[in-house]
């Protein structure tokens, strides 16, 4: 793979285009949706996504998309049932590009990691 140095979501998104590029926006659309207030980056050269704290990050290979976060021990057995099918690392889950896109499950993953992230930011700050 060539050297990158993505500076924004959309110049990232000009390295891809058909079914990948769909995908990409749709999850980029879902997370604004869900989490009005995110914050756009880039870290390690591929799309993330901050509201109090990283949120979620997405990146494209030729035979999959995948979800990233270092996800919690209460994340993956919260969404034990339903992901599996899907191959998953501790912080990974691949979406495989030659099935539809699960966009009710990229939803509660979305949510999920949003209450998260404020929960965590309530016990922080004591509230």
């Amino acid at each position: 793979m060539a050297k990158t140095n993505y500076q924004t979501i959309d110049e990232y998104h000009q390295d891809f285009s058909g079914e990948t590029l769909v995908r990409m926006q749709t999850i980029r659309k879902i997370i604004h949706e869900l989490v009005p207030d995110v914050a756009e980056s880039i870290s390690y050269q591929i799309p993330c996504f901050k509201y109090n704290g990283y949120l979620i990050y997405y990146c494209a290979f030729p035979k999959h998309i995948t979800l990233s976060n270092p996800y919690s021990e209460v994340f993956w057995e919260h969404f034990k049932a339903d992901l599996k099918g899907y191959k998953t690392s501790k912080a990974a889950i691949q979406i495989p590009m030659d099935k539809p896109l699960p966009e009710a499950l990229i939803r509660k993953i979305v949510s999920f990691r949003k209450k998260e992230n404020e929960e965590r930011v309530k016990d922080k700050n004591g509230k």
